[in-house]
């Protein structure tokens, strides 16, 4: 039996919590600011 040292594959991927929060930050407040604007445009049309 051979032993090789490879690593686990939970560990492969670990991302850093700051990373996680600047990234979903990055897609998420645009994304939330356009569904406000949206959200407001449609109201002032049908309102």
């Amino acid at each position: 039996m051979s032993t090789t040292n490879t690593p686990d594959a939970r560990s492969a991927v670990n991302p850093s919590t700051g990373k996680l929060v600047v990234g979903w930050a990055l897609v998420g407040l645009p994304l939330a600011y356009g569904v406000y604007e949206t959200l407001t445009r449609v109201a002032a049309l049908f309102g």
